[in-house]
């Protein structure tokens, strides 16, 4: 089974890479983030008749989350628990039947966070890791195939980033942003494409100004948080980069992995 994050940033303007995208890689699941459209306005039609299930959390020019599944969904959840005055369309959880018991897919996209002296968006951040950090911790103790996955906005560490020192200011590089995630791992998940690759230059966003992908100028936020019950049954992680080549790319591309897992 392949399940895929992508934060597409902005799914309507480009529906076309979209549709082509899932033509070529062909993956069971994907977690989208940044749909910036309301659920009314996705566009549903094209993605049902690639033969997937489409679930959505959306908001109206921003934000947004959505999950496509060629599995049935057996449910699904919106909104991070934890704060009812949130209102932001960052979380959608699904939950589907494999031959090897439940899999557990959420799609969050994590605040930005900038700027860091503003007295909203970095705590903003912060307390939503601590809310994502109580939810997982919850979720584990279901002991089922979990993968959380998305748009994390955080850089984990200074090899995940081409120039580090030009994001020391910045939300996604500050010690408590990498330590919350750090503490995130450490209640049992692996994140996948660490456990294939310690390579440097792994990249999943290169940003629109100064030529950055061209220069391969990147930064990896794009993540994958497999629980063991998952990480058991992973095989492979990928990062498909040649979709930031294409014609009105987003600044994200997607990453993917395998688990050893089929529709019950």
């Amino acid at each position: 089974m392949k399940i895929v994050t992508w934060n597409i940033n902005g799914v309507r303007a480009r529906i076309g890479n979209l549709t082509h995208w899932l033509g070529e890689s062909q993956p069971d699941i994907v977690c989208l983030q940044e749909i910036k459209t309301v659920d009314e306005q996705f566009p549903r039609a094209e993605v049902e008749a690639l033969g997937y299930n489409v679930e959505t959390h959306g908001q109206k020019g921003f934000n947004g989350v959505a999950i496509l599944s060629k599995l049935r969904f057996d449910e699904v959840n919106r909104g991070l628990p934890g704060d009812d005055g949130d209102e932001q369309a960052r979380f959608i959880e699904g939950v589907f039947s494999t031959d090897k018991g439940a899999l557990r897919v959420a799609s969050i996209y994590l605040p930005n966070g900038n700027p860091i002296d503003d007295p909203v968006k970095f705590p903003y951040k912060l307390s939503w890791m601590e809310r994502l950090e109580r939810w997982a911790e919850e979720r584990l103790a279901l002991e089922e195939a979990l993968v959380i996955a998305g748009d994390y906005n955080v850089i984990p560490e200074p090899a995940d980033a081409r120039y580090p020192e030009n994001w020391l200011g910045d939300a996604l590089f500050q010690p408590q942003t990498r330590q919350a995630f750090r503490r995130l791992k450490n209640l049992g998940f692996t994140e996948a494409v660490r456990a294939v690759t310690d390579q440097p230059d792994t990249y999943t966003f290169w940003d629109y100004q100064g030529g950055a992908w061209q220069k391969n100028n990147g930064i990896r936020i794009d993540h994958l948080l497999l629980s063991p019950e998952a990480a058991n049954r992973f095989s492979a992680a990928s990062i498909e980069k040649h979709v930031r080549a294409w014609e009105k790319p987003s600044d994200h591309v997607p990453v993917a992995i395998e688990l050893d897992l089929a529709a019950a």
